[in-house]
């Protein structure tokens, strides 16, 4: 389970095979339903590279560095 701007680590992703190994940010407020066919909003993954939707499976939760 995700939240918004939580920061993951792109492992897979069907809808674009680019964000492959990329970070980006979710987008989604509450858990995708089926208009996204279950798959999370992730965006700021590059600069040419629009919002993709990605499975939660595909995704790993960036911690954020322990200071």
């Amino acid at each position: 389970m995700f939240n918004v701007n939580d920061k993951v680590f792109i492992k897979s992703c069907k809808d674009d095979p680019r964000t492959v190994g990329r970070t980006g940010y979710i987008v989604d407020e509450v858990p995708p339903g089926p208009l996204t066919d279950g798959r999370w909003t992730v965006h700021r993954v590059g600069w040419l590279i629009g919002p993709v939707l990605c499975h939660a499976h595909e995704l790993e939760l960036q911690k954020p560095p322990v200071r």
